[in-house]
């Protein structure tokens, strides 16, 4: 009986070995999947003016995964030799936090959530399996060590002065810049000043909901998908006038004519897709697109079936294209959402795509550097500032 003791104490500690270490691979593949269709081949005329690019994508989850980003990875989108091969001078990494089970387009409630059995399985520190702002605070910590570590070549952007060699590079091997940021509020737990610890960890973009309503607003695929709570109203005032970029990705459409309609500055759409091209819950009307542009702010355009209706290329650029037509070119941006379990056609080494798509669409060649890059620049280097409050 003894020695059945102990011969199971073995097996079961051989199969605990072999699930904290292969686990959190595997459903990572299942997640951020490349759907290994036909690319086109890169054309030396795409190739040179991409490797002339400033390239800003404005949504990355990478942070939610146990891997090393420093590390070339044979499975999801996003490390820093894919994010060097595709000429990328500013990835916006997201901390998502919550999600729940059987996650869906349509209605999700927050009385699950998917994220804890994955920060058990990937051995995250104790205090990240029950709650939400500590799970943000270690994502920031995972991306401080992966700049420490990165003997340079990862700088992290925490203020607008930070933006100024990202636009100016003055070497010829340039690092790749980061910026943190959070994929819905929930991860303030109730307390609004806990924006403020957002904020000293490095957040510098927050979206106000992800996949379910939240104490601050509804989001488009909860169960009331309301406007704005008093919370949320005051959370979007707190996170303008420090310098929080406010994301209304994921909001209700409630949510977001309300955001729209108190915005002192502009606002972002980080991820996500057009309803005049592909009809979606969370893809955005031409009224809010209007309504995004009025701010000044910027649409970030998904690469994933339910943001572009497809994954090819052509599919992302057709929904930048009605952004363009419909507002201008100035309010076209990147928003990947890589390693947001998402199935996309090309990583973030192959960018190159997006802009040979765009030279084939008949785009100029200032266009393509302001949708690749430089529309982005502009509006985070502006919302990095805090607002400078009226003299007595």
């Amino acid at each position: 009986m003894k020695r059945f003791a102990i011969g199971f104490g073995g097996v079961l500690l051989v199969a605990l070995v072999a699930f904290f270490a292969f686990a959190p691979g595997i459903v990572e593949r299942q997640h951020n999947v490349i759907d290994g269709q036909p690319l086109p081949e890169i054309s030396a005329e795409a190739q040179a003016l991409h490797d002339t690019l400033t390239i800003v994508d404005l949504h990355g989850d990478t942070l939610l995964w146990q891997r090393d980003m420093l590390d070339a990875a044979d499975r999801g989108h996003i490390d820093l030799p894919r994010l060097e091969a595709g000429n990328v001078a500013l990835q916006v990494f997201s901390s998502v936090t919550k999600t729940p089970k059987n996650m869906n387009y349509d209605n999700n409630s927050d009385d699950s959530d998917n994220i804890t059995l994955l920060a058990i399985a990937q051995l995250q520190p104790l205090r990240t399996w029950t709650s939400l702002l500590e799970r943000t605070l270690w994502h920031g910590t995972k991306l401080e060590r992966a700049a420490a570590a990165s003997d340079g070549r990862l700088t992290l952007v925490r203020t607008a002065a930070d933006m100024v060699p990202v636009r100016a590079p003055d070497s010829d091997d340039p690092p790749v810049a980061a910026m943190l940021s959070v994929e819905g509020l929930h991860d303030l737990e109730g307390d609004i000043d806990n924006l403020q610890v957002l904020y000293d960890a490095g957040v510098r973009m927050a979206g106000i909901t992800h996949f379910f309503d939240n104490e601050l607003a509804g989001s488009a695929h909860g169960i009331e998908k309301g406007g704005l709570t008093p919370m949320g109203r005051e959370a979007v005032q707190r996170m303008e006038a420090m310098g929080i970029i406010v994301d209304i990705a994921h909001c209700s459409h409630r949510c977001v004519a309300e955001v729209l309609g108190m915005a002192r500055r502009p606002v972002v759409s980080s991820h996500g897709g057009v309803q005049a091209t592909c009809p979606g819950v969370r893809n955005l009307t031409d009224e809010e697109l209007r309504g995004v542009a009025a701010t000044g702010g910027i649409v970030g355009i998904g690469y994933w079936p339910d943001a572009a209706c497809g994954t090819a290329p052509a599919d992302i650029v057709r929904a930048m294209r009605h952004v363009r037509d419909l507002v201008g070119v100035e309010h076209v941006a990147l928003g990947s959402d890589f390693d947001g379990s998402v199935t996309t056609r090309f990583d973030t080494a192959q960018l190159v795509q997006v802009t040979q798509a765009l030279m084939q669409d008949g785009w100029s060649e200032e266009e393509i550097r302001a949708v690749m890059g430089g529309n982005a620049l502009r509006v985070l280097e502006n919302g990095l500032e805090p607002m400078r409050q009226p003299a007595a």
